[in-house]
């Protein structure tokens, strides 16, 4: 029998010679959540110039603790007149500091008698002024390359006055079921048949991982309809998934058919769910498709999406955020017990102000599905290791990114 593989291993063999796919340019009211395939420089300070952080009065800290005349007002979107000495000028939040002028007290502080203020002594310099470029100097990296274009990123964006930007094309995914035994929700059950969870599952996942699904389908249990699926998915996909068929049943077709198309290399991992795993290539024409065959099993189709389909994604768009899960260190509030297969156990994180608390769900077998819909984490279990209550454990954060 082969020995048993790492993930470690199998993520080198799936990953090797992967590059970023192309770029395309887009309008940056339509890159939300894209991946930036370029750097981008800073065009102007920002802020654009030294303005009050807060409503109130401009004035010259040696002037601080006298009575001011009023000589001006500053709203924000104008620019103010050069300030007299010995004077104040009425600013708002975002207001131009008028030259003369080296600080703001904010206006609760200050007594308004008819046209002047009295203000407190001893304002430093500066106070309350957000200087010109502290945020961001004309030339600086904005934004580096193989960043998700999120809420803050494009804010930092409109800030520059940039309307279109360079992405990541996304990954073309064809994400095939397999077996006679796999109906669509919706149509009647027959005889030993179920219907098919992986489908909505993994598309919603590859589509979290920043995929493009092309093309759904089921695969009958024939050599000649599998073969043909697999050819037309690898000419319309970066990316072909399989779920189940790559044992070697005599009803397992997807092996033979890889083989026949393409390069097949089959892994039994030291992994507990999800030991089978099939990483291949296929032609797809003008260029070639990845091929990965997941487990049928529901979970360890949820499990192997995070560990291979993740870091693929991830690599495809040349984002390494996404390339690797975020790795957390928690205190167990469960036991368990490891055979020769590392475990990925689904768990509840807490985050008390003792530190991150992992709550192992109650039951980890790898049909039962509904252990995944409120876990935060993987908890990855060493083997032959015996975790107790307290003992320190190390997490793969769903959520973290």
């Amino acid at each position: 029998m082969a020995e048993l593989q790492s993930v470690e291993q199998a993520l080198e063999a799936l990953l090797k010679g992967v590059e970023s796919l192309p770029a395309e340019h887009l309008p940056c009211d339509q890159a939300a959540g894209r991946i930036l395939a370029e750097a981008v420089s800073a065009r102007l300070d920002v802020p654009p110039f030294d303005n009050s952080a807060m409503d109130g009065y401009a004035l010259h800290h040696d002037d601080a603790g006298e009575w001011l005349e009023i000589s001006q007002r500053i709203a924000a979107g104008a620019a103010g007149e050069p300030l007299r000495r010995g004077t104040c000028a009425r600013i708002f939040t975002g207001g131009v500091i008028p030259p003369g002028a080296d600080c703001v007290v904010m206006q609760e502080r200050c007594n308004v008698e008819g046209l002047g203020v009295n203000t407190p002594r001893e304002i430093p310099a500066g106070d309350n002024i957000r200087r010109r470029g502290r945020d961001v100097t004309v030339g600086d990296e904005l934004l580096p390359a193989g960043v998700p274009l999120e809420a803050a990123a494009l804010g930092h964006l409109a800030g520059q006055g940039i309307t279109a930007v360079s992405v990541r094309r996304r990954p073309r995914v064809a994400l095939l079921s397999t077996g006679d035994e796999i109906v669509d929700p919706g149509q009647p059950l027959g005889p030993g048949q179920i219907y098919n969870s992986n489908r909505p599952m993994l598309k919603r996942l590859l589509e979290r991982f920043g995929a493009d699904v092309v093309r759904v389908a089921t695969i009958p249990d024939d050599a000649q309809g599998t073969r043909q699926a697999l050819a037309a998915a690898s000419r319309e996909a970066d990316v072909v998934i399989t779920t189940g068929g790559v044992s070697v049943g005599e009803e397992d077709h997807v092996k033979a058919a890889v083989e026949a198309l393409g390069e097949l290399d089959l892994w039994r991992l030291a992994i507990r769910p999800g030991k089978p795993l099939a990483l291949g290539r296929l032609p797809g024409g003008a260029h070639e498709a990845r091929f990965v065959g997941l487990p049928g099993n529901p979970v360890s189709s949820f499990v192997g999406a995070w560990l291979f389909l993740r870091p693929l994604m991830g690599t495809l768009l040349g984002a390494p955020s996404l390339a690797t899960l975020p790795r957390l260190i928690a205190r167990a509030n469960f036991t368990t017990t490891t055979g020769p297969r590392q475990h990925y156990m689904r768990v509840a994180l807490a985050f008390t102000p003792e530190g991150i608390v992992a709550e192992a769900f109650r039951d980890q077998n790898s049909g039962v599905l509904s252990s995944c819909i409120s876990a935060d984490a993987l908890a990855v279990v060493p083997p032959e290791s015996r975790i107790e209550v307290g003992d320190t454990i190390a997490c793969l954060w769903l959520n973290g990114g």
